[in-house]
């Protein structure tokens, strides 16, 4: 019986470049859906932003996938936006599913802490614990790992935005500080997580 290939099956998809370029689709897309979000809200006026993370309201839990994609005005969406993207490429590099159980880690852990131990009646929106997540599973990653490579991107990532990322942990009115706390302890949470042998196989067609 002879083999055939079916149409539907791309043999490029298992090289590490075609997951890399679908690992940068997905994060530019991730951004300009909250560049769209952003721009829809403020023309409508829907008020979309009360869709985000209320601490222990049970609607509030909506807000753990919401808040991510809502901002307070376009000028907050812009100060996550280049964080986000240049971050978010570095994780791309190890392929779209790093990407997808970064985030997804990431959002998870950073939403449930916040919805748990922020004041409560507060209402928390933005990429910015998603950014903070990616910082610190950037930073962590190599003391799971013990890959040369990746000690060198966190030294990096600790050059460039370290100070960054130590001011926006301290509590400021109006910042949601519990948000970059708890993110980065899911960036830690997914560096661990992916460091284990099932986590290292996403990255493998």
């Amino acid at each position: 019986m002879s083999a055939s290939t079916s149409p539907l099956i791309d043999p490029t998809d298992s090289r590490p470049g075609a997951r890399r370029r679908e690992g940068f689709a997905l994060v530019a897309g991730m951004a300009a859906l909250m560049w769209i979000i952003e721009v829809v809200d403020a023309v409508s006026g829907l008020r979309l932003d009360q869709y985000g993370i209320e601490p222990r309201d049970g609607d509030g839990l909506f807000g753990i996938v919401a808040a991510p994609f809502l901002h307070a005005g376009l000028g907050h969406v812009a100060a996550n936006t280049v964080p986000f993207l240049l971050l978010g490429s570095l994780i791309a590099l190890g392929g779209v599913l790093r990407v997808i159980a970064v985030t997804a880690i990431v959002a998870l852990v950073g939403g449930l802490g916040t919805w748990l131990l922020a004041p409560a009646s507060s209402l928390h929106i933005g990429a910015s614990g998603v950014v903070f997540g990616y910082a610190g599973y950037l930073l962590s990653r190599g003391f799971f790992s013990r890959r040369p490579r990746d000690f060198v991107l966190a030294a990096v990532v600790a050059l460039v935005w370290g100070g960054a990322l130590l001011g926006g942990l301290l509590p400021e009115e109006g910042i949601s500080w519990q948000g970059h706390l708890f993110g980065g302890v899911g960036g830690v949470v997914a560096g661990r997580t992916l460091a284990s042998p099932v986590g290292r196989r996403l990255k493998r067609p």
